[in-house]
């Protein structure tokens, strides 16, 4: 993605709670957790990592999570999970999931073996469940962590049942201005 089309992203994307996502990412480290649809396991169990190691996450920055849900459904679901003031943006259209690279997962992304051998862990035994479709199924979800208009650090999964270390890519390896 152009350094344009993140500015202009960043520039207009306001949260639920009406910031813009540059606003946020200048005033620290921002890290924007792109879910799949509140349905799927792996966005539960997502959200149920981040409420873990949120603490850890925010020593380094700020959490703003970008869902495929309407702002009230955001604010319902990451309730439920420990997360109802967090920043979040509703992005039922996926325009910013766009703008930061973030396609439509291929079959084999959404329902491979490996994808399909960790949803039974995740949903089954990890206790995330398996719910109902509830908005694009096929959209891929991803992590950037954005400082002062840049992308320092990036994690697009490869398939849907990744799961990436938040904790980990919370931290900004570039020095404070």
């Amino acid at each position: 993605m152009g350094s344009h089309a993140l500015d202009h992203t960043l520039q207009h994307t306001t949260t639920a709670g009406g910031r813009t996502l540059r606003s946020i990412a200048e005033e620290r480290p921002a890290l924007f957790v792109f879910l799949r649809h509140f349905g799927c396991t792996f966005c539960r169990e997502a959200v149920s990592d981040l409420a873990r190691t949120r603490a850890a996450i925010e020593e380094h920055a700020t959490l703003v999570v970008v869902h495929l849900g309407s702002p009230s459904e955001g604010s319902v679901f990451l309730g439920s999970n420990g997360l109802g003031d967090v920043h979040h943006v509703s992005d039922p259209k996926a325009r910013v999931y766009e703008a930061f690279g973030l396609e439509r997962g291929s079959l084999r992304q959404l329902f491979g073996p490996a994808v399909m051998k960790r949803g039974i862990e995740a949903g089954l035994f990890g206790g995330h469940g398996i719910g109902l479709l509830a908005g694009d199924g096929t959209r891929m979800p991803g992590v950037f962590l954005v400082h002062r208009g840049e992308i320092v650090r990036a994690f697009v999964h490869r398939d849907a049942g990744e799961r990436p270390s938040y904790a980990d890519l919370a931290v900004c390896p570039l020095p404070s201005r």
